[in-house]
């Protein structure tokens, strides 16, 4: 791989909205060269959450393995951080057998992380956590969020009022330190990749056709047993709605349906429209992306991907030699 001309050794990203083709697309490139695929989609490390998530299934696993799937239980906690250590540590073993990195997924954050580095965050004391948690039990999370407002709007301003794990973490700084957590990553050293990386994103030329594309998948993923497999969940795990595995598109709104909050009509539309936002909120990021190269998804996803796979095959050629 020395023959690249450059110091680094080479990775390549593979990103996109949910429901353009990355997986199919994957598979076309690990059909062609040496590489080794690295999930990075925050909802695919959880165990038995395989039908919304649109996971491989385990037949394609076994033909084309992927790293960092199916790593934890949806009742437990998988961070950025957890991600960025496990990515390094897999990307190196890969770039050693003398395989070609390549990380596929939606989870910009992921991407992100692994690309700039992440903020050395405090220790914090246990007795700090947990009066958190208990004021979480007692008011709510949201309540939480508006605590936060308050104290580090920068912080709250990027969170859900939902979203506890972050909402927690941010109060846990500020309660052990008397710093915001927005003050700490402000003065994070960047970390860079110790890669070469080569940045691709799928790239819908008509939005509509994604749209319809995300109805049809959601509407094949209930037909699958998407419900189903969520109460199968709730029977083996200590499930809440809380959990960041709970809150994954799909589930959520799967949760809202077994609680009797919403009917089918509305679980189908509600899904839709949750992971078409999803959608948008990837596309966002990649607008805004530095050094990407865009491959055109049109109607005909099959002549699409063959004009992609040529337009990415020089690049993978020029980076294995």
């Amino acid at each position: 791989m020395e023959g690249n001309n450059h110091s680094l050794p080479p990775a390549i990203f593979l990103m996109g909205p949910t429901a353009i083709g990355k997986t199919d697309f994957a598979k076309k490139i690990s059909d062609n060269w040496p590489v080794e695929i690295i999930s990075v989609d925050s909802a695919m490390i959880y165990k038995g959450m395989d039908i919304g998530t649109a996971k491989p299934n385990n037949e394609f696993l076994k033909k084309i393995p992927h790293h960092l799937i199916n790593l934890r239980n949806p009742d437990q906690i998988y961070t950025v951080a957890d991600f960025r250590k496990d990515a390094l540590l897999i990307m190196k073993k890969i770039t050693e057998r003398g395989n070609l990195p390549l990380l596929v997924g939606g989870t910009m954050l992921y991407f992100k992380i692994l690309l700039d580095g992440i903020a050395d965050l405090p220790n914090i004391d246990q007795d700090i956590r947990q009066n958190i948690l208990s004021e979480a039990d007692n008011y709510g999370w949201p309540k939480l969020h508006e605590r936060l407002r308050k104290i580090d709007p920068e912080s709250a301003g990027n969170f859900h009022p939902n979203h506890s794990r972050r909402i927690q973490r941010a109060l846990e700084v500020f309660y052990s330190t008397g710093e915001t957590l927005s003050s700490y990553h402000a003065r994070q050293s960047i970390e860079a990749l110790p890669y070469h990386v080569s940045q691709f994103t799928l790239w819908p030329t008509e939005r509509k056709n994604l749209h319809s594309q995300i109805e049809i998948r959601f509407k094949n993923m209930l037909n699958e047993g998407l419900v189903d497999e969520l109460k199968q969940l709730r029977k083996v795990y200590n499930l809440h709605e809380d959990l960041p595995s709970m809150r994954s598109v799909g589930y959520k709104q799967c949760w809202d349906f077994l609680e009797g909050r919403i009917d089918n009509s509305q679980l189908l539309l509600k899904g839709v429209f949750a992971t078409r936002k999803l959608a948008k909120k990837q596309l966002t990021w990649l607008r805004n992306w530095s050094n990407l190269s865009y491959l055109n998804v049109e109607i005909d996803r099959t002549a699409s991907m063959n004009i992609n796979l040529a337009k990415i095959s020089t690049v993978i050629e020029d980076l294995l030699t």
